[in-house]
């Protein structure tokens, strides 16, 4: 959970994440983040711990604090579920190992998925939205990748999912997070990803 905002209501970006349980849930890479959040002191923000668990923070105090080979363990657990294949990619100079899908179905069971939840199934409630759809067309944005789902879509189609993921991105994350309800983790992160 993030601290409480207290009486002088800081933002969700200021307030530390707090461990609530630390219940193994089965998934390694999520058990060792547990673990991380749990071990510090002082408690950290979400933007803190996003830098920190994605390997991407070059503060020397917290590199223990870093997932190690987060991409890698990732890829792995997706080709190990049958989504990517494993593959050694010749460049001029080097080897590489890469990640290709297996199974194109998948692929475009998603994106079909967030075509459908910004266009035929679209609630105009972000409260009312499934949260992982919500997350992932957040993260889609913020990996530059959301205009590539509704590529295949004709053009009013297009305008009007791009409309509806900009009416999302312009929420005001902080009023969003406050609702009855609300994952405030969520919008938190929502918020690191779209600074």
């Amino acid at each position: 959970m993030i601290e409480k905002s207290g009486m002088r209501r800081r933002g969700l970006c200021t307030r530390k994440l707090i461990l609530k349980s630390d219940q193994q849930t089965g998934d390694v890479l999520l058990d060792e983040a547990l673990k991380h959040i749990k071990e510090t002191d002082p408690p950290e923000t979400v933007q803190s711990w996003i830098e920190y668990l994605s390997g991407e923070t070059w503060n020397p105090l917290k590199l223990r604090y870093q997932l190690k080979n987060v991409r890698e363990r990732l890829a792995k657990n997706l080709v190990e579920k049958g989504v990517l294949t494993t593959e050694k990619q010749n460049f001029l100079l080097f080897d590489m190992t890469t990640h290709p899908l297996s199974d194109n179905v998948v692929k475009c069971r998603l994106v079909k998925k967030i075509q459908d939840s910004v266009l035929s199934k679209w609630v105009n409630d972000p409260q009312r939205m499934d949260k992982r759809m919500l997350a992932l067309i957040f993260l889609a944005h913020a990996s530059d990748v959301i205009e590539n789902a509704f590529a295949p879509l004709n053009d009013d189609d297009y305008e009007v999912a791009m409309k509806r993921v900009r009416e999302l991105l312009d929420l005001d994350f902080e009023t969003e997070a406050a609702k009855p309800n609300a994952n405030e983790i969520l919008w938190a992160v929502f918020m690191a990803f779209t600074k």
